[in-house]
């Protein structure tokens, strides 16, 4: 079993002493994340104001719905507005994969630099597809039930770690290393995540909170899948 306190111990160390700063990194990553959160918000709006809720809500609660719903209509999303918000959420993705990458080399001691950022960008058509596939994936085991859907996230949560290790792999081989990784592994990692589930939430109702939660949790996750991966190098090396 891998040991969650060791996880969590090295993780909040390195937040303090890491160089490049890893809590840095939590404030541009924090921040671009709230750019892109406004921006899409405001893409998606269509120009909805303060005025037009007034009006919405006095037509509907004095029962004239034919009114309210024709508000409502005159601001939906355009095309064009669902094409740039889902432009800026592949940005955020992709910034997102680049913060993993900035935190693998950290952890690794192998070059760590705030460029690492904009890293995901190189292999940006794979982790598109990639996100796309998992979310195909689990979606399919979730119509069954919620919770076989909980297991495929869990199943496939070390594919982006060996996309970025390995760039020249296919997205569906990375799944299904995921996959044989992960055996035998799932519910450990769920219950690593329960144990965190503060964290996230403080992240969640304190957006500024995100500099420290956001690389805390990642260098703890980040941190796992490295000992996964010792895990496995050193079972290749007894049963070759």
């Amino acid at each position: 079993m891998i040991d969650r306190y060791q996880l969590k111990t090295r993780s909040s160390e390195l937040c303090r002493t890491a160089t490049p700063s890893l809590i840095l990194t939590g404030v541009i990553y924090t921040l671009l994340s709230l750019v892109v959160s406004a921006l899409s918000s405001r893409v998606m709006s269509g120009g909805f104001t303060m005025r037009d809720a007034e009006l919405f809500l006095n037509a509907y609660n004095s029962g004239n719905y034919d009114r309210a719903i024709s508000i409502m209509n005159k601001f939906q999303p355009s095309g064009g507005a669902f094409a740039v918000d889902t432009a800026l959420q592949i940005v955020m993705m992709l910034v997102s994969a680049g913060f993993t990458i900035f935190v693998l080399n950290t952890i690794r001691n192998s070059g760590a630099s705030y460029g690492n950022l904009l890293d995901g960008f190189g292999i940006a058509g794979k982790i598109i597809v990639l996100n796309l596939v998992e979310g195909v994936l689990i979606g399919l085991w979730s119509l069954l039930l919620i919770v076989p859907g909980i297991i495929a996230s869990y199943r496939y949560s070390q594919a982006l770690y060996i996309l970025i290790d390995n760039p020249e792999k296919s997205v569906l081989q990375c799944i299904r290393e995921s996959k044989e990784l992960m055996n035998g592994r799932k519910q450990e990692l769920f219950v690593l995540d329960l144990s965190l589930i503060g964290w996230g939430l403080l992240g969640a109702l304190i957006p500024l909170a995100t500099i420290w939660t956001a690389p805390y949790l990642r260098t703890i996750h980040a941190l796992y899948y490295q000992e996964l991966k010792k895990m496995e190098s050193e079972e290749y090396f007894f049963n070759p």
